[in-house]
């Protein structure tokens, strides 16, 4: 029996109950409330560290990576999806300033909206307002002075803004499994990175159908390696669970044993390299049940950290 300790943090925030794209939109407030009561359920929640949203003006934070044309256009036109998305960033923000600090091994941010869409159009792109991942992963840059970021993206769906922003920056790694014929249309395998950035952007494309087997070996063969030899600061997951089997938006059959082996994979890197850091966010996941249930496994897995 493996004790439990309250080293985990969790980012859970009422905010993040507030918008709604359209009645009915698969991106509800629902994915929070089913998630919230699955950790009660299990007992999970009162092991988990509340970690609260980062207070005071952030906007120089996001301003890293976004336009101030994108975050104008997106206050005006779309006040409320604004406060929701600032505030996935602010608690992000904050459990990055936890792990850093050594007060938690890791943390998870159980906020929405996703964000690896996130470009600098101005609008919505795929759900997404902010790319939560991206800032975060560049405030630990520069707050904490870690230089090299492991970002690793299970989502279904490629994060396209995430290897936007970091295309050509050697000091992120950004690996990337998911369906490149789905929304966006990205992540072909081909694309590498670019200048100093080239071999640092991994997309693996895998079809549907797709299940525990192939995503394992992937994580087994392809990141453990490639992970080891780029030696990570700090990870960053973009935990999207419309990979999960049965999701309304995806058409893998990744089931919830595979979230707990590839988290303890990524543990492991974690372990190896940069004292367990790892800070976890939602993305995708709209099979309400199943993301749940995914969620369980997942941050279950990330207490067991020793």
């Amino acid at each position: 029996m493996v004790t439990k300790s309250n080293m985990t943090g969790l980012v859970n925030n009422p905010v993040f109950l507030q918008h709604h794209i359209a009645p009915g939109h698969p991106e509800t407030p629902d994915r929070v409330k089913f998630i919230q009561n699955k950790l009660i359920e299990t007992g999970l929640l009162q092991q988990l560290s509340n970690i609260d949203l980062k207070a005071g003006d952030i906007e120089q934070y996001i301003k890293s990576l976004h336009t101030s044309e994108h975050i104008a256009s997106i206050k005006n036109n779309l006040p409320l999806a604004h406060k929701v998305a600032e505030a996935s960033v602010r608690g992000c923000l904050a459990a990055v300033d936890e792990v850093a600090t050594g007060k938690l091994n890791n943390a998870f941010c159980l906020s929405r909206p996703p964000g690896h869409h996130a470009l600098n159009t101005g609008r919505e792109e795929g759900f997404c307002y902010y790319n939560t991942v991206a800032v975060a992963a560049r405030y630990a840059q520069k707050e904490y002075g870690f230089k090299k970021i492991l970002i690793i993206d299970w989502d279904y769906h490629h994060g396209n803004a995430t290897e936007a922003m970091f295309y050509d920056d050697p000091d992120v790694l950004f690996f990337s499994t998911h369906d490149q014929f789905a929304y966006p249309g990205t992540g072909d395998p081909g694309k590498k990175g670019s200048g100093e950035g080239l071999g640092y952007n991994i997309n693996i494309h895998l079809p549907c159908g797709s299940g525990d087997e192939k995503m394992l070996d992937i994580y087994e063969n392809v990141l453990m390696p490639v992970a080891e030899e780029f030696k990570p600061d700090m990870i960053f997951i973009s935990a999207g669970f419309d990979s999960r089997e049965d999701d309304l938006l995806g058409c893998f059959k990744v089931t919830d044993d595979a979230y707990i082996k590839m988290t303890q994979l990524v543990m492991q890197i974690a372990k190896n390299n940069c004292n367990g850091r790892i800070v976890s966010l939602l993305e995708g996941g709209y099979n309400l049940q199943g993301t749940a249930k995914a969620v369980v496994s997942h941050v279950n897995t990330l207490l067991e950290f020793k």
